[in-house]
């Protein structure tokens, strides 16, 4: 079993950075590939950005590249979303998702096997 825990969401003003992190349990972290995930009120999950079991390979959704980074530090069993330049469509909860089966970034949400519980991320105009 892996336990996700998102935290460091919260309220910004547009154009304000806030980052994101997902601590993990388990001892196999190193090797899983891990997400970010988003979900707006009305909307269906999407994609935000991917990174392999080294941090070696990193996908983004064209929506946020070149505003969010996405990283890791296996050491401490955490994946970051460092988010810039935030705008008021950026508004939703934010998803932690591991891959266990796989360390290459995905893509697909049902590529992922544990999910965290989200964190709000909410950007005023």
């Amino acid at each position: 079993q892996v336990q996700l825990v998102e935290s460091g969401g919260g309220l910004v003003q547009a154009g304000g950075s806030l980052r994101l992190s997902c601590a993990a349990s388990g001892r196999t972290f190193s090797t899983y590939g891990m997400g970010w995930f988003r979900q707006a009120p009305g909307k269906e999950r999407e994609f935000v950005a991917a990174i392999a079991w080294n941090g070696g390979i990193t996908y983004y959704a064209d929506s946020v590249k070149g505003r969010f980074t996405i990283s890791r530090d296996n050491a401490k069993n955490t994946v970051y979303l460092q988010m810039n330049s935030l705008k008021p469509e950026d508004t939703a909860v934010y998803y932690c998702a591991a891959n266990s089966v796989s360390g290459w970034p995905k893509r697909g949400a049902y590529e992922y096997d544990y999910w965290g519980q989200g964190t709000q991320v909410t950007v005023s105009s």
